[in-house]
């Protein structure tokens, strides 16, 4: 059964930093792909970064590139999130995803892809909240 589970969200002081842990499992294969996404109050999901994982490709949604990094352990099958920098405006609830696909090429080209992209996973987390007060 495949399965995915957050962990690490909580309050912070714009400027400081976070750090979001996605444990990925039931995947027979190594590769495959894992979005963190986020959603706040009457607010679309979007997408913060994609990973295609066993060291593929990664994309940064825009509102978050040079602030957000993220990073994967293939041998414990978990993805991290390190958020720096933090401002109000990153306040959420994050969500990991994962999908043997994820968002092809065509997809990831688009101006706004971010917005987009969560149609493509099928498997998600329960989410964990971030808050960021000024």
């Amino acid at each position: 059964q495949r399965q995915v589970v957050e962990s690490g969200g909580g309050s912070v002081q714009a400027g400081g930093s976070l750090r979001l842990s996605c444990s990925v499992s039931g995947f027979s294969y190594s590769h495959y792909a894992v979005g963190w996404f986020r959603q706040a109050p009457g607010k679309e999901r979007e997408a913060v970064v994609i990973i295609h994982t066993d060291g593929g490709s990664t994309h940064y949604a825009d509102s978050v590139k040079g602030r957000f990094t993220v990073s994967e352990d293939n041998e414990k099958h978990t993805v991290y999130l390190l958020m720096d920098n933090l401002e109000p405006d990153d306040s959420a609830m994050y969500y990991c995803a994962a999908d043997p696909e994820g968002p092809g090429p065509g997809m990831l080209a688009g101006l706004t892809w971010w917005t987009e992209a969560h149609k493509t996973f099928l498997y998600w987390g329960q989410g964990t909240q971030v808050t960021v007060f000024s």
